[in-house]
């Protein structure tokens, strides 16, 4: 869904990307992390076609950003830090001139404008101004706007900034929800733990570099690392895991295995029901993973 190619943008007085490639698959969410001045911000606003890269291709859905930048607009909603808000305008004016805008159909408008107030929380404020808005508020109007005509493409800066833990967690299931429906979201924050929570990839910026981009959970059919811990050691437990077709790569360690499993959650289940019968005190079975903050400290230490 998105292609960026030995892309290199520069300021007057430094190079802020320095030959970012790297490629995103449509319906993913994908964290952008980095420090300070990596040059996230930069690479949002050259995919959104907000700024002309010094070098280097941009493609959204196929479409080159360089060439086609009005076509772009049309298949990406994007929320900035400075929310682009109109004080003076209502909540209702400001999703119905942002419906406008981006010519979403007369018959779909009222509809549209219903479901944003509805997944935002906003449905009680629709005839509050902008202007008396709290910064939570504003930063849930201004995620709506960035959505009402369906983009394919949904690029996200800081959208959790000032919102309550509530209104956080909503967000969470929200972009959840939209990548579930085959739209393609790229969020940047500073909180890994927050982004943990709905991500499935994650982009590593540094000094204007891709220094990591990976999967941050492993994709339906592909093989996860189980952890199983006995109660006891048991010279049986390698035995009954290698009994299941869907276990590879054993390995036992004291009361404990490391394993290899390409089932799914029921598999699992059924797997420890397995373990179990057999006489196997199990004490857990729990997937191994590498949080988002550990592969972040590891890049950065790099």
């Amino acid at each position: 869904m998105i292609v960026v190619r030995n892309l290199v943008f520069d300021y007057p007085t430094t190079r802020a990307l320095r030959g970012v490639t790297f490629e995103i698959k449509s319906g993913t969410i994908t964290g952008l992390v980095g420090p300070n001045g990596a040059g996230k911000t930069t690479l949002m606003r050259c995919i959104a076609g907000l700024e002309g890269p010094f070098s280097g291709t941009l493609t959204v859905d196929r479409v080159d950003v360089a060439d086609s930048p009005r076509e772009v607009h049309r298949r990406l909603g994007l929320l900035q830090d400075d929310l682009g808000l109109y004080d003076n305008l209502t909540v209702y004016q400001s999703l119905l001139y942002q419906a406008a805008a981006y010519r979403v159909p007369l018959r779909d408008r009222a509809r549209r404008i219903d479901d944003s107030l509805s997944r935002l929380d906003l449905a009680d404020r629709v005839g509050e101004k902008v202007g008396g808005l709290s910064r939570g508020l504003r930063q849930r109007l201004a995620i709506a706007q960035a959505m009402i005509h369906r983009p394919k493409v949904l690029l996200l800066d800081e959208p959790a900034s000032g919102l309550d833990p509530d209104a956080r967690a909503a967000l969470s299931e929200l972009l959840r929800a939209l990548a579930a429906e085959g739209m393609t979201l790229v969020v940047s924050s500073h909180i890994l733990a927050e982004l943990e929570d709905y991500t499935t990839h994650m982009l590593i910026l540094r000094n204007g570099r891709v220094v990591e981009h990976c999967a941050t959970r492993p994709p339906v059919g592909r093989a996860r690392r189980l952890r199983v811990v006995l109660a006891q050691p048991s010279p049986g437990l390698r035995q009954a895991l290698a009994a299941d077709p869907q276990v590879a790569g054993v390995d036992v360690e004291g009361n404990s295995a490391r394993f290899d499993f390409t089932g799914d959650i029921l598999a699992q289940s059924q797997l420890l029901r397995v373990l179990i019968q057999t006489g196997l005190r199990v004490a857990s079975l729990v997937e191994e993973t590498r949080s988002m903050q550990s592969v972040y400290s590891e890049q950065m230490r790099g």
